[in-house]
């Protein structure tokens, strides 16, 4: 569908969205513990639908509530119901469970969808083939397309390695993969993981926090470059948590309310237990000018001139959309660097956001050897009214609510691609007194 953004007053409050990336660590290692787990306050986002369909797909018994989901574990005994498992256009969700799933000792194919047929996934293929797996990834133009684990690991490791190597450069979701799937493997020993060139740990932090509040053991060194992994342990069961509020989605709403709010805005649920990368937006917005102060519930957001600002993303990728978009109303050009991190997102996201910001008069130029991007304000009689196209990705759909919001009229193709991380995002921007008018289908429609 297409939705069209116009210029608004915002104001109110609203509840940050359970944050998937939380969602999707506490579901695998609930497949994996022995016994029950409790979610409350679960994500709705298409990534985390995905996710269930393969927990209940690898041999858990999941039970939905109307504000949360009971899962039984398999303990660590994988049994598939089905050979082959549909994990959506979720990085993580093939990722993650990728490595989970090589503990089965049926074969298992996992068929991602989308953009995520042509991301990288050989690191953790090549980590399972050492293990003594038999790991093959494959894209959409084979006969078998997706990860097929032909092979699992269970049992192999304390004859095949007591040492592993993996490399981190691009992206932490092979590392999180495994530092949940190898503590469940037989035997006595520990299992050394080496990582090189390790990117956004922040989210590996996460990983670790989840494992943690599982009962399981991962000794993790300062830099995160060698995690020692003793084998043979089991999840525990029992578990009743609740969904963080994430600070990913809530970005795009605090950026919104610097620059459109008719007061002040306040997103609540921000108050989590698990480390988030994204949170690193609160920094990026005082660099910008913002004013910001913490609530009991959450965080407040005041309207302020935005100034020009440098911050490194390298560490959270996701902010790069909404802090384009705020950047595009300073006083001078900003700088965020990091943009070799956008490759490989649901679009080529720097080159999205280059082509599609043009389209509503404003220039962001990429600097590929410095690994930045800079984005020069537009003068407001030259921003013009336009329609963009995000490619599918949820967080550039995001950043052209945010134009329109605060600039001119923004037309938004394939609006319904939010339902991926965020699927109210536009029902709680419209509750905080945005303009928002749907202009007609498109082609993409089905896709919600």
């Amino acid at each position: 569908m297409i939705l069209r953004v116009s210029p608004s007053r915002l104001s109110g409050v609203v509840h940050a969205p359970p944050a998937k990336s939380v969602m999707q660590r506490l579901l695998a290692a609930a497949l994996l513990a022995d016994g029950d787990t409790w979610i409350h306050n679960p994500s709705e986002a298409d990534d985390c639908t995905a996710a269930m369909g393969v927990v209940a797909g690898l041999g858990a018994e999941i039970e939905l509530g109307e504000s949360s989901i009971k899962v039984r574990g398999t303990g660590g005994r994988l049994q598939p119901r089905q050979p082959v498992l549909q994990t959506g256009e979720s990085g993580l969700g093939l990722r993650l469970f990728g490595a989970v799933a090589a503990l089965s000792a049926s074969p298992v194919r996992l068929v991602p969808h989308g953009t995520m047929t042509s991301r990288p996934m050989q690191p953790l293929v090549d980590v399972l083939n050492r293990l003594g797996g038999e790991a093959i990834w494959a894209n959409e133009t084979s006969d078998a397309p997706g990860l097929s684990i032909r092979q699992g690991i269970s049992g192999n490791v304390a004859m095949t390695a007591q040492a592993v190597q993996l490399d981190g450069g691009l992206s932490s979701q092979f590392l999180t993969g495994l530092l949940m799937a190898l503590p469940c493997l037989e035997g006595q020993g520990t299992l050394t993981l080496h990582v090189e060139a390790l990117t956004s740990q922040p989210y590996v932090e996460m990983t670790l926090e989840v494992l943690e509040d599982f009962g399981i053991s991962v000794h993790a060194d300062e830099a995160l470059t060698r995690f020692d992994i003793p084998l043979g342990q089991t999840y525990r069961g029992g578990i009743e948590t609740a969904i963080d509020g994430d600070w990913s989605g809530a970005s795009a709403l605090l950026v919104a309310g610097m620059l459109c709010a008719d007061g002040e805005i306040t997103v609540e649920g921000l108050a989590g237990q698990y480390t988030q990368a994204d949170e690193a937006i609160r920094g990026a917005l005082l660099f910008a000018g913002g004013a910001m102060s913490g609530t009991d519930a959450g965080v407040k957001v005041a309207q302020r001139p935005v100034r020009g600002f440098v911050v490194d993303l390298t560490q959270s990728p996701d902010l790069f959309p909404a802090l384009a978009a705020l950047a595009a109303f300073g006083k001078k050009p900003s700088v965020l660097r990091g943009i070799g991190r956008l490759r490989h997102k649901e679009s080529d996201r720097a080159v999205v956001l280059q082509t599609e910001f043009a389209k509503a008069g404003i220039r962001i130029d990429l600097d590929a050897e410095a690994d930045t991007m800079t984005i020069h304000p537009a003068k407001p009689a030259s921003l013009q009214a336009a329609r963009i196209h995000p490619h599918g990705d949820h967080r550039i759909a995001m950043a052209g609510a945010i134009l329109g919001c605060a600039g001119v009229p923004i037309e938004i193709e394939q609006a319904e691609c939010v339902a991926k991380s965020y699927p109210a995002f536009f029902d709680d921007l419209e509750a905080l007194g945005a303009q928002i008018d749907w202009v007609s289908k498109d082609k993409h429609e089905g896709k919600h």
